[in-house]
């Protein structure tokens, strides 16, 4: 049997422990923690012009008509308790985030009216009250920005100040500067309203291929993301503008084309454990026209949402009165489904139990991760994870999710 060797020095693992002390502190820094269970399911993109304080409202009260008119077909897709408890949603919360646009959405128009209608929306997000809203300001580019700022400022002043869950969206990310531009807008309004350090936050918005590979060969996303100061919220996938960029032919471009998937993946990457939110994009299938077209509509818009939250993207764009059905449909759905399969390994793993599979911390993070959503967005109550999993009660799913637990 061979003699023990002497032991490491003592001044050797003094600075391996210097060397890995700042790398853990720099990536405790970077990634303080993943999994947001607070997240909306979706954002609601609406032009400034066109919405008002009665908007989830109007966008409820269509969206209720549309599911009376096919709930046969929606019953198809699910069944029937869960198109009731879309029903109750439509009637009573329809929206959960709301963007007023100021970009494509609104486009160009004289600066007065944008004036105009800056202050309006700023009144119009403080009367809402919704748990997120915001506006979509144009790009940071050397055409737009002056303009982006502008009508950001007029909307806190619209507002008297930063209404609750307000966030704004920056568009057509290309470079890193554009988001530490966005945080110098934020530094500079701040001082001037006389609003806490911290008060404004945004969303960066990936419609452009430099945003997922840039020049360098590196992810611009990241980079910018990471040169946010704490302030991105988001990242948002643009549909069509990233497609069309990467020479999709118009037929082709969609949430569920690869190159999309590329796009969303590497956004999920550089987003995992910061707390930053991914958000997948939109649809421009409306279900409008002939009976026909509306439910091939409805089931597309199903089919995709569905496909998203399979995919790990719990958030995405609304455009339409009748995607909140699909949307709340396809959400509630999923996270039954999740719970029906998490709760089982969830008391499992409490119980320390072997069986068909053993689960890892890591794994049991994600489980309870995932039922926590579930209970945010109201697919489920917390007697009802209870009844599966005794033992899974908010507080111990708060700490697996956080891996506070041995």
């Amino acid at each position: 049997m061979a003699e023990p060797g002497n032991p490491i020095a003592p001044a050797l693992l003094a600075r391996i422990d210097d060397l890995l002390s700042e790398v853990d502190a720099e990536l405790a820094s970077h990634y303080p923690g993943g999994g947001d269970d607070g997240q909306p399911v979706h954002t609601v993109y609406l032009s400034a012009a066109g919405a008002g304080a009665d908007t989830p409202h109007r966008w409820g009260a269509a969206a209720l008509a549309l599911l009376d008119q096919h709930r046969d077909l929606l019953v198809e897709l699910a069944d029937e308790a869960a198109v009731d408890d879309v029903r109750a949603r439509l009637t009573t919360a329809p929206i959960q985030d709301l963007r007023l646009d100021f970009e494509d959405g609104y486009g160009w128009r004289p600066d007065a009216d944008e004036d105009r209608d800056a202050l309006e929306a700023g009144r119009t997000l403080a009367a809402l009250g919704l748990p997120t809203s915001g506006v979509r300001i144009k790009g940071l580019t050397t055409a737009e920005r002056r303009r982006a700022i502008r009508t950001l400022e007029l909307v806190l002043d619209g507002a008297g100040g930063v209404p609750d869950g307000f966030v704004f969206t920056v568009p057509k990310l290309r470079v890193t500067q554009q988001a530490t531009a966005a945080v110098w807008v934020c530094e500079a309004l701040e001082q001037a309203h006389g609003l806490p350090d911290g008060a404004l936050r945004f969303e960066l918005q990936i419609e452009s291929p430099q945003a997922i590979l840039g020049a360098d060969g590196a992810a611009t996303v990241a980079r910018a993301l990471h040169a946010s100061q704490g302030r991105c919220l988001g990242l948002h996938y643009g549909t069509y503008d990233y497609s069309a960029a990467c020479g999709i032919s118009p037929q082709q471009q969609a949430l569920d084309h690869p190159i999309a998937d590329h796009a969303k993946a590497v956004m999920m990457t550089a987003a995992a454990q910061t707390g930053v939110r991914v958000a997948d994009g939109s649809t421009q299938v409306m279900p409008e026209g002939t009976g026909q077209q509306v439910r091939a509509a409805l089931v597309r818009h199903h089919g995709l949402v569905t496909r998203s939250l399979q995919r790990g993207y719990y958030q995405g764009w609304d455009m339409h009165p009748g995607h909140l059905v699909t949307r709340w449909l396809a959400t509630g759905t999923f996270f039954r489904a999740a719970l029906d399969a998490a709760a089982p390994r969830l008391q499992a793993y409490l119980d320390r139990r072997g069986g068909a599979i053993v689960d890892e911390p890591a794994t049991a993070e994600a489980l309870a991760t995932v039922v926590l959503r579930g209970l945010s967005v109201g697919a489920f109550t917390s007697d009802d994870v209870l009844t599966l999993a005794p033992d899974a009660d908010l507080s111990t799913l708060r700490n697996l999710k956080e891996r506070k637990h041995s």
